[in-house]
């Protein structure tokens, strides 16, 4: 069953006194947090350093979303903080909950400037023994790739380095993932661990297109002193925007994922139109340059399984031939369905023999079991709420999944 909440009228206090003329802490560098305090006035030069680890700790340790809760700071210095900067939430238009535990939310950030508010969505997906966040870095999206439903929705604009986390904290808010505020001294994480383990960089938009607001947010996010998630737990997925792939691994250190779906560029460049720009060759010397690169840090290549398109046994022999000499996974998606679209599923026993295929070429090759379609939270399915389904679409797409239309 599935559950959905409207939370527009339940915004956090800090969402509703939020102002675009404060000056916003979240997402800044320690750096640049110190050089805030001190050219708005709020804090000595001299107290800078003290007052940045007191704010890092409060912000991505406990994860308080007001100044009010920081008290181990004076009632004037919260004051005064609360005069000039924020620390809110985005808004929360809409929780929902699938059948099968997937978790999405629609997020409402405010005007940027002379802009508007805009909407982005974001989905955790609970399995055992981890938690995965899929984090959006962008308001729609450029690429157009054929099969994904989020690429029928023009780019507003890029997602700030705040924005970026703050899906991440406010996630972490309605998961009860953060220490309660009575919690000891000391205490950093929630009695039963993370709910939230693993971060990807695969909600609305191409990441490398965002690049440094991108690199920002993870590298807080990965901060030993702070949100403290490993590198290794936080995979950034890109459709292959080649010039910015070795920098990833450099600057950022984290683990990629390539969204493939083809072997040859002709289908490529139906399927992912940037391919048209950056070609199969190009993209995979990119992938074997990539640092760190080895059997312990492989690149993840996402592969959707489309019946007929590219999903035959030629086709299987022909993603070994291309991946040779790449420490690889490679990760078979079942198509996700979305009203307009002109693709279908594979049949299940066809995806199962073109992972045995691979998988006997050495290749992991798991089938990426759909997560939350009930409630459009699978891959290729995410859109935000200036464009979403009406009931009447919502309803028509379930009818088409009963009947088994891109049923895996």
């Amino acid at each position: 069953m599935t559950v959905s909440l409207d939370l527009t009228a339940d915004t956090t206090r800090d969402a509703l006194r939020a102002t675009p003329a404060k000056g916003e802490l979240i997402g800044l560098t320690r750096e640049e947090l110190a050089e805030a305090l001190i050219t708005s006035g709020v804090v000595p030069e001299r107290q800078a350093k003290m007052r940045v680890q007191q704010l890092w700790h409060w912000l991505y340790v406990r994860g308080v979303s007001d100044f009010a809760d920081m008290f181990n700071i004076s009632k004037d210095l919260r004051a005064e903080l609360a005069k000039h900067f924020t620390i809110s939430r985005p808004e929360i238009v809409e929780e929902q909950i699938s059948s099968d535990g997937t978790r999405k939310w629609l997020f409402r950030f405010p005007p940027r400037g002379a802009g508007r508010p805009v909407e982005i969505e974001t989905v955790y997906i609970p399995e055992e023994g981890r938690g995965t966040l899929c984090i959006s870095s962008q308001v729609g999206c450029t690429l157009t790739c054929s099969f994904c439903h989020t690429g029928t929705q023009k780019l507003v604009r890029n997602l700030t380095a705040e924005e970026i986390l703050a899906q991440l904290l406010t996630a972490r808010d309605r998961l009860g993932d953060f220490p309660d505020r009575d919690t000891p001294a000391g205490a950093i994480v929630p009695a039963e661990g993370r709910k939230v383990s693993n971060i990807v960089m695969m909600g609305m938009g191409e990441p490398l297109y965002n690049f440094e607001a991108v690199k920002k947010a993870l590298l807080i996010a990965s901060d030993g002193d702070g949100l403290a998630l490993s590198k290794r737990r936080i995979t950034l997925s890109t459709s292959g925007v080649v010039p910015e792939i070795f920098r990833t691994g450099e600057e950022i250190g984290v683990m990629l994922a390539i969204s493939l779906h083809a072997t040859n560029d002709d289908l490529r460049d139906l399927l992912v139109p940037i391919n048209k720009k950056f070609p199969l060759n190009e993209l995979m010397d990119a992938c074997r340059k990539y640092p760190g690169l080895s059997n312990a840090r492989r690149i993840t290549f996402e592969y959707v399984m489309l019946k007929d398109i590219n999903d035959s046994l030629e086709d299987a022999k022909a993603l070994v031939k291309l991946l040779k000499g790449v420490p690889a996974k490679i990760n078979l998606i079942p198509f996700n369905p979305w009203p307009g679209s002109n693709y279908q599923c594979s049949d299940w026993e066809q995806i199962e023999k073109f992972a045995d295929y691979i998988n006997q070429a050495g290749y992991a090759s798991p089938i990426r079991t759909p997560r939350g379609r009930d409630i459009l939270a699978a891959c290729g399915q995410l859109k935000s709420e200036s464009e979403r389904l009406k009931k009447s679409e919502r309803l028509a797409l379930e009818a088409m999944m009963i009947a088994g239309h891109g049923e895996a």
